[in-house]
């Protein structure tokens, strides 16, 4: 496999990177799951214990994915190839590489379905659709009328997937960077646009409470997985999309620093996602542990009791709806890079393939059944902790110190041997158990069916 030139693109600031990563970090995820899960196993205690686990085990990966970027200046595959040589380890490295770019893929082939799921509530909000009917009708929505749908969904599926082509083939300057600029700022905007309404019509201090009062009672073993397991998922870890957008990082740009406030800025967000949500959940006596379907379900039930509620559920889709797509744009960079180093096709034909490949990916997730749960399955629990992990024992053990010591030359002695000992260590600990604590019930499943 030859190595392709060094391509010398960069964004055009450290804050264009921030914000690029960030919105790699901030999915679905971050509107829904941890503030529910916060609230659920010990509020202010499971925060602490979720604040430690970014800390071990989201951050170092963070910063070391980050650092592999810049270093090798490429794709991930290439990426990775180079900096073994460097190294003078085995090129089998690369497989980390070409790990995550197929696991970016997969994950893009169903999450553009719910991206289209998103695109049609931002619609049916602003028709003033979940005004004036029955609870049952609104909350039975997603169920009964868009997922018996299939074209529908194929409709809005393949819409989704085409504002993400368009996005990435516009390149990383004048596409990406110039997408994240105009959505971050949006959707900063929109959450305390939200946050202020559901502090005004929600119960603002019962959410607070459920949130964040600390409960160690409810701080079980279980507990502490998860908030480990969100730690590492919540970062965008393991599937090279920080890899390539390190890959474009300034060289003076400090990347320690900048990897906190990434990880400072998910959490923010994801906590205010929830002071938005459970405020306006509690108002309309709706159960917490809804799930994701507090998403669908519940909060189009909750604005449709309120006043205005028609303008505030298309500002909340919206919101969710940017989050996606801010996502998505990060999960076909890998595999794009890699076509437009290594070919002659430029940057639109490459995002065209790329788009085409998952699109129809897309199509077998609505049509053929199993296939989206499959794609989710192996994906969270088998590749992104898997690459995550490999690539903290390969900059920890095998890849040369003094590369690392290079580009982390904003750190002291005392700073970067602490960073260098936790992922080198407990880092990889970590993420073994989060690997572990997925696929235990698959394994016992398993272990059942055989015996």
């Amino acid at each position: 496999m030859s190595i392709a030139p060094r391509k010398h693109i960069s964004w055009a600031s450290r804050w264009t990177f921030i914000l690029a990563a960030t919105g790699s970090a901030v999915g679905l995820g971050n509107i829904w799951k941890f503030p529910y899960v916060a609230g659920d196993n010990g509020g202010g205690a499971f925060v602490l214990v979720y604040l430690l686990c970014v800390a071990i085990i989201g951050l170092p990966v963070l910063i070391a994915e980050i650092l592999l970027g810049r270093e090798g200046r490429s794709n991930p595959v290439d990426t990775m190839l180079t900096i073994a040589r460097r190294s003078d380890v085995s090129k089998l490295w690369t497989v980390v590489g070409v790990m995550g770019a197929l696991a970016g893929l997969m994950i893009m082939s169903f999450y553009s379905v719910v991206g289209g799921w998103i695109l049609e509530y931002i619609t049916e909000a602003a028709k003033g659709s979940f005004s004036g009917n029955s609870a049952e009708t609104i909350s039975s929505y997603f169920e009964q009328s868009l997922l018996p749908d299939r074209n529908l969904q194929f409709a809005w599926h393949s819409l989704f997937t085409l504002i993400t082509f368009s996005v990435v083939a516009a390149g990383v300057v004048n596409g990406i960077g110039m997408a994240v600029r105009i959505l971050m700022p949006l959707l900063a905007l929109l959450l305390l646009v939200l946050l202020g309404y559901s502090s005004q019509y929600g119960e603002f201090m019962q959410a607070v409470e459920f949130m964040f009062r600390p409960d160690f009672s409810r701080l079980s073993a279980d507990a502490v997985l998860v908030a480990m397991g969100h730690a590492f998922f919540t970062l965008s870890l393991g599937m090279g999309a920080i890899m390539v957008y390190g890959s474009y990082m300034p060289d003076k740009a400090p990347i320690a620093g900048t990897a906190i406030t990434i990880a400072l800025l998910d959490t923010v967000i994801a906590i205010i996602a929830g002071l938005v949500i459970f405020p306006l959940v509690f108002a309309n006596g709706i159960s917490p542990q809804a799930g994701p379907g507090l998403m669908f379900a519940s909060m189009p039930l909750a604005f449709s009791q309120m006043p205005m509620g028609d303008v505030f559920a298309t500002f909340f889709f919206t919101l969710v709806g940017i989050a996606a797509l801010s996502s998505a744009i990060s999960l076909l960079e890998p595999a794009v890079a890699w076509i437009d180093e290594h070919s002659n096709i430029n940057r639109p034909g490459a995002s065209g393939i790329v788009g085409v490949i998952v699109w129809a990916g897309g199509i077998a997730c609505i049509y053929v059944d199993n296939v989206f749960d499959t794609l989710d399955f192996v994906t969270t629990n088998v590749l992104l902790p898997l690459g995550g992990l490999a690539m903290a024992i390969f900059v920890g053990w095998k890849m040369k110190r003094k590369l690392a010591k290079t580009q982390l030359g904003e750190l002291n002695f005392y700073q970067f041997n602490l960073w260098y000992a936790v992922l080198r260590v407990f880092t990889p600990l970590g993420i073994l158990a989060v690997f572990i604590y997925q696929l235990w019930p698959f394994m016992q499943s398993w272990a059942a069916a055989v015996m």
